[in-house]
């Protein structure tokens, strides 16, 4: 029950928050909220990885109060952020890459808009951080890669916190 209100939860907000951003025109001064492209210095805001210098797809969150996205070099990073109960900063974007489109093993552009994308969980191929889950601009992209690959296709709003465990990841990493 907590799992589906934090998942209802965070749909509220980020609908809330994109509304908001269509209604209103852009103030002097006030970041964009166009996806922003990896550079060879663009690091992981959890864990400080070089996104370029890894696999799989990446995420960005355009957060109300900051100037610049925060990164992050796997899609399993991303959907823990925005669901964890922590969470109270204004959204009012999230990209994640097209594998689709993107090459896996060095992915540079092709960003969507996270809510619509597709999403594959449990498949063979691997990201920065080991098992993730893999972003499609089209629910047919996403049907494709799970035939080859394995897995099975979720929508944004489909994605709970106990699928997207960091223990291993990230939370690995900071005890090293």
């Amino acid at each position: 029950m907590i799992l589906r209100s934090a998942a209802l939860a965070l749909a509220l907000a980020l609908a809330a928050t994109a509304l908001a951003a269509g209604c209103a025109k852009p103030e002097a001064g006030q970041a964009s909220t166009a996806p922003v492209e990896i550079t060879a210095g663009t690091s992981c805001e959890l864990d400080g990885m070089l996104l370029a210098d890894y696999p799989g797809p990446k995420a960005q969150i355009h957060y109300a109060d900051a100037e610049r996205p925060a990164f992050f070099c796997d899609t399993v990073e991303l959907f823990n952020t925005l669901l964890a109960g922590e969470q109270v900063r204004a959204v009012r974007a999230v990209y994640v890459q097209d594998m689709g489109k993107a090459d896996w093993n060095e992915p540079k552009g092709h960003w969507v808009d996270a809510r619509t994308a597709s999403y594959v969980l449990g498949s063979k191929r691997e990201g920065s951080m080991g098992p993730t889950i893999a972003s499609f601009a089209t629910r047919g992209d996403a049907e494709n890669f799970a035939k080859e690959y394995g897995g099975r296709v979720l929508g944004f709003g489909d994605i709970r916190l106990d699928m997207v465990d960091l223990r291993g990841g990230a939370l690995h990493d900071s005890q090293m």
